[in-house]
């Protein structure tokens, strides 16, 4: 049996006229890719029009970036608003954007997809949630295994045989190669967790959209989604040191009224007849 697993990829693939093309950067590009051709399916199987799925991925890709962004420095970097705000606004929109935060990134969807729906009338705000759900939870399985290749957001140590050793891990292996630990492969966690949720929703709609409340789907993706989250973190290592003088991280934090917005949407959806 394994006792650890050696992980040291080099997050640069190849470099194209002397630009580095990225793991990650991949990554975040077939989740995007990946979720046009799911919602594409959907739209064309419901009779849609395709070119509204054109539209409605616009809408999310410049409400993702914009809003992990953001939603990065707010969460986890405000300490550095209250020291130096000039610098934190700065560092903020000026590249390189080595900070993301996937709770930034959903509140960014969820105030896309409203504009949207105000755009293209006759689709239902929780008409559009329930379709794009598929391509989030796709397009976590392709963002975290971005992380991984990426060697961040690692977890805490661990014995177990499935642990991996990050070498290129620089925040928490400053004692050198020789002491690098074996920790939870947290990304691979949710990254597994994401693709799981993803054939469980398309099946989910397949067998079920035509006799399904608008908003079901959202609730219970939004619930499990951030259970999970709140679960793995857990297993991982605080993101800013000032995480660890809290009892929750700021990941849990966050989950939890993510979670019980879910809540909020599966009551709606259930005091609505179906369809």
């Amino acid at each position: 049996m394994l006792s650890f697993i050696d992980w040291n990829p080099d997050p640069t693939i190849f470099e194209l006229f002397g630009f580095p093309v990225r793991w990650y950067g991949l990554c975040f590009a077939m989740a995007f890719l990946a979720g046009f051709q799911v919602l594409s399916f959907i739209f064309k199987k419901e009779g849609r029009p395709v070119e509204q799925a054109d539209h409605l991925l616009i809408y999310a890709m410049v409400a993702t970036v914009i809003g992990a962004r953001v939603g990065h420095y707010f969460f986890y970097e405000f300490p550095l608003l209250q020291a130096d705000p000039i610098r934190f606004f700065t560092q903020m929109i000026i590249p390189p954007y080595s900070g993301l935060a996937s709770h930034g990134a959903g509140i960014g969807l969820f105030t896309a997809f409203y504009l949207y729906t105000k755009k293209y009338p006759g689709q239902s705000y929780l008409y559009v949630t329930d379709r794009v759900v598929p391509t989030v939870a796709l397009g976590g399985f392709f963002i975290r295994m971005g992380n991984l290749m990426n060697s961040e957001i690692v977890g805490k140590p661990t014995d177990l045989p499935w642990g991996f050793k990050f070498y290129r891990d620089t925040e928490f292996n400053s004692m050198g190669t020789a002491e690098v630990l074996a920790r939870h492969p947290s990304q691979l966690y949710e990254a597994l967790s994401c693709l799981l949720l993803f054939f469980i929703v398309m099946w989910f709609w397949s067998k079920k959209k035509e006799k399904t409340q608008e908003g079901l789907i959202t609730g219970w993706f939004m619930i499990a989604l951030f259970a999970l989250r709140f679960f793995y973190e857990f297993f991982k290592e605080n993101q800013s040191e000032f995480e660890n003088y809290m009892t929750l991280n700021m990941g849990q934090i966050l989950s939890i009224p993510a979670m019980l917005f879910g809540v909020a949407v599966l009551l709606f959806a259930k005091k609505n007849p179906a369809p």
